[in-house]
């Protein structure tokens, strides 16, 4: 029988191997199985298999004889851009807000029906539940969701939902002509949390975030 160890080397070694075909494309162009099997240096029966699967999963896809990068791998790299862009403009904000305010300041984007938080600035409290980048909440029961739901998506504000003892103020991020695509928080202890404050640099904190997401897409010749 195979141990947990072995499975674990097994789809390491998979994973290599679809790697070194992904990398095979370093042109842009299709390739036939040969040459894609000599430039990922696997046997041509190995890389046949793989493919016959991507090509399935629309990692890949065939025109003939020739083997092309497929629409899910584009798919996935313009959801990857998103998050790129987004933390590049937003982390400056961030550590300006954190220093104005003193609080945890979290960025979060929608994923399905969750939110998922993608960068942290901590500050004098933060939450074990969403202390990491990766952590994620219901949409439905978070301020970040709150305010990425909101008709007019603006800011929201949630005391000891979901965690007892903190208060959360998220406005949502709006580039223009786009709904809301991130929220951006202040959390704290409650104790001596001013919700007032939090609320109005949030919301200057997103349009700021805004602004710079704009610049980034449309920079100045």
């Amino acid at each position: 029988m195979t141990d947990g160890a072995g499975r674990g080397d097994e789809l390491f070694g998979v994973l290599d191997r679809m790697t070194v075909i992904f990398d095979a494309f370093d042109d842009g162009r299709g390739l036939g199985l040969s040459e894609l099997a000599s430039r990922a240096g696997l046997p041509k029966s190995t890389v046949s298999r793989i493919v016959s699967g991507l090509v399935r999963q629309r990692y890949l896809e065939r025109d003939g004889k020739l083997i092309y990068l497929g629409l899910r791998l584009f798919e996935l790299g313009q959801m990857a851009e998103v998050p790129r862009e987004l933390r590049a403009a937003a982390l400056p904000v961030m550590a300006d807000l954190r220093t104005v305010t003193g609080e945890t300041v979290h960025l979060a984007v929608p994923e399905g029906d969750r939110m998922v938080c993608i960068a942290i600035m901590r500050g004098r409290g933060s939450p074990a539940d969403v202390s990491c980048i990766g952590a994620s909440v219901p949409v439905r029961s978070s301020a970040w969701g709150a305010a990425t739901l909101a008709p007019a998506a603006g800011v929201a504000t949630r005391v000891d939902e979901p965690d007892p003892g903190f208060t959360w103020v998220a406005g949502a991020i709006c580039p223009a002509d786009s709904g809301a695509i991130a929220a951006l928080s202040l959390c704290g202890p409650s104790a001596g949390f001013d919700v007032d404050h939090a609320a109005a640099r949030i919301d200057e904190a997103a349009r700021a975030v805004e602004r710079r997401l704009a610049l980034r897409a449309h920079p100045t010749p």
